[in-house]
């Protein structure tokens, strides 16, 4: 048994002892939408060190939660996925997003587009949402997402939308002090911050649905 075991039966110790190290739970975020090379890891993670970052990803692999892959050409690269039980964490880091979200933002540092992305998803209020459902492309920086509003819910998918209602392109940034900072979408289009393919309105409304919790 490790000694950062908790060496307890409640489930809860039984979960931080695979999931509560430092980083351990951003790792699980940034591979939500997908699998990912080390170095886009680290450019999503760039405070973790190349070290903490490896170990981490280690005992993630040996805890089932993480698998790292041979990607098939034109990538022919080694990447790292989630597995199902790894993939079961996102409601967890979801209402972990929720809770944390109502304390005081103190930090100047940039976000990562994943923890943008699950950001909104966390933020979502399907009372806000009654007349926004469709189909909508989210290009952030260099990822593409589609989310659909439907019954009351959001989903993203990593990747292009086939037939998008709305475009929204912008920088993580940008979207964020749009979203979470009161920006008017109005004036991020007029600087060329933003770019909207489609009805303007319909992508303001779109991006009303996920207020900053007060």
């Amino acid at each position: 048994m490790s000694d950062r075991s908790y060496d307890e039966p409640c489930g809860i110790a039984r979960a931080l002892d695979m999931i509560g190290q430092r980083w351990a739970l951003l790792v699980v975020r940034e591979l939500l939408y997908g699998p990912k090379r080390f170095t886009d890891l680290r450019a999503g993670l760039p405070t973790a060190s190349q070290n903490v970052l490896s170990q981490r990803l280690r005992e993630l692999e040996d805890n089932g939660l993480v698998v790292r892959r041979r990607l098939g050409p034109p990538a022919n690269a080694w990447v790292y996925d989630l597995t199902d039980r790894g993939r079961a964490l996102e409601p967890v880091l979801i209402e972990l997003g929720r809770w944390g979200s109502l304390t005081p933002l103190v930090s100047t540092a940039g976000m990562s587009v994943f923890a943008f992305v699950l950001a909104l998803k966390t933020t979502f209020r399907p009372d806000l949402a009654g007349e926004v459902g469709g189909h909508y492309e989210l290009r952030v920086e260099d990822d593409r997402f589609h989310a659909e509003i439907a019954d009351g819910r959001v989903a993203f998918t990593r990747g292009a939308a086939a037939d998008p209602d709305v475009v929204i392109e912008g920088t993580v940034a940008v979207l964020r002090s749009i979203v979470f900072g009161g920006r008017p979408v109005a004036d991020a289009i007029r600087a060329g911050h933003v770019r909207i393919e489609g009805d303007g309105e319909a992508a303001a409304r779109f991006l009303a649905v996920f207020p900053r919790p007060s």
